[in-house]
């Protein structure tokens, strides 16, 4: 299975498939059509493994299930999902994965532009003997959430070929999930599972049931335009008022210096001029109450910088996913289920916070327990992403665990 999962991986990084948030959030799914490139490629390879029901959407999601083998007809199905998109913020395309067998744990040189060392990097040096799958430099490498494809793929095929029983096991890969919109428009029709599970995590062993509350706030400031050689009075500059509210943010609580449950103001994007100017902001937080005195707090600032600068302010608050914790507290056994799994591929699971969201907390919501498992990637939307093939080897062989297990 490790020869073939790895094959597999190499073959879907190398296709783009860069979402983008703002065609996304124009409701415009999927939001580049090159993500079908990666849906037709994954359908033709369902096929061929004997799936039935494959089929890819009008919104580009690809489904297909396996049935359940003889005497396991009862079993209670469930799915698993993946991503196929990747982030924006970080070039996709052309993607030149490079490969270091037995890694012994100096610093990796990625083409000049970028650096890896186990030395600011503890999950790198906790894979020091594995085989790494790097990028050049120049791109991400899509493990987030590639991995977990190739993953659900491998192990599908590997229990297929070892006439390993198992109940109906559904799989879904979904686009525009690194857009927050990748169960806007999922197959509730075709799927008939009461529970799932989806494969975009990060280091071996984590397990998560947990995830961030979230909201994005759009702040809009509205100012008054004159020449700036007669500005004085008169002139109120957007501009100034979006860039001062910006600052104004709780520097201590901005994703670059929280951690753990600690929640946050993420400054996502500033954009405008004199008269008008816009400025989007990521809320997160663990808690309910933390969310809403969150939105109060952006709501203060952007009414204080406009009284400040005798302009106007608008802001909307949009939801995006909740903290999928308690709908998990009700259903133990979806949960115990993957625990089991973990155990016997020799896993240890551990409950880490997810400090953001999955498609699996969107289809939580929806009535579908969904908790996530590690894929063995790493460095996620960055140049230095990262991921170990052992790693990937094991989340591979917890998924024929939990195919095959009662």
């Amino acid at each position: 299975m490790k020869k073939e999962l790895l094959e597999r991986f190499l073959r879907y990084v190398k296709v783009h498939t860069t979402s983008d948030s703002a065609r996304a959030d124009a409701g415009i799914q999927p939001s580049t059509e090159r993500q079908f490139d990666l849906a037709h490629m994954l359908e033709s390879e369902m096929r061929e493994m004997g799936l039935s029901g494959v089929q890819v959407t009008e919104k580009c999601y690809v489904y297909g299930f396996l049935p359940a083998t003889a005497g396991r007809e009862d079993d209670e199905s469930f799915a698993l999902l993946s991503h196929m998109d990747t982030v924006e913020e970080v070039s996709g395309e052309n993607v030149s994965p490079r490969i270091l067998e037995n890694y012994d744990g100096r610093k990796i040189d990625l083409s000049g532009l970028a650096e890896l060392s186990p030395e600011s990097d503890p999950e790198l040096k906790g894979a020091i003997g594995d085989t790494i799958i790097t990028t050049d430099g120049k791109t991400l490498l899509g493990a987030d959430d590639k991995a977990g494809i190739a993953e659900i793929m491998s192990a599908v095929s590997f229990v297929r070929k070892n006439g390993i029983p198992h109940g109906k096991i559904e799989i879904v890969f979904s686009p525009d999930e690194e857009t927050g919109h990748g169960m806007d428009n999922v197959p509730l029709d075709l799927i008939q599972s009461k529970f799932a599970y989806t494969v975009d995590g990060g280091n071996i062993g984590e397990l998560e049931t947990e995830c961030f509350n979230a909201c994005k706030s759009e702040v809009v400031f509205t100012g008054k335009s004159k020449h700036t050689g007669t500005a004085r009075p008169g002139l109120v500059n957007a501009a100034s008022m979006a860039a001062f509210f910006a600052t104004s943010l709780p520097r201590h609580e901005a994703p670059e210096t929280t951690d753990g449950k600690m929640g946050f103001f993420a400054l996502m994007s500033i954009e405008g001029e004199i008269e008008k100017s816009k400025v989007c902001v990521f809320l997160r937080d663990f808690e309910k109450s933390g969310m809403e005195r969150r939105k109060k707090t952006v709501e203060n600032l952007a009414r204080t910088t406009a009284e400040l600068f005798g302009g106007k302010t608008e802001v909307q608050h949009t939801f995006q996913y909740e903290n999928m914790k308690s709908k998990m507290d009700e259903n133990p056994r979806v949960v115990e289920k993957v625990v089991r799994a973990y155990r016997k591929a020799g896993v240890e699971p551990k409950f880490v916070p997810i400090r953001g969201g999955t498609d699996g907390s969107r289809l939580t919501e929806m009535g579908i327990p969904t908790p996530n498992i590690f894929t063995g990637g790493h460095n996620y939307h960055s140049r230095t992403e990262w991921a170990s093939l052992e790693q990937m080897t094991k989340a591979a062989e917890i998924l024929v665990e939990l195919i095959s297990g009662e």
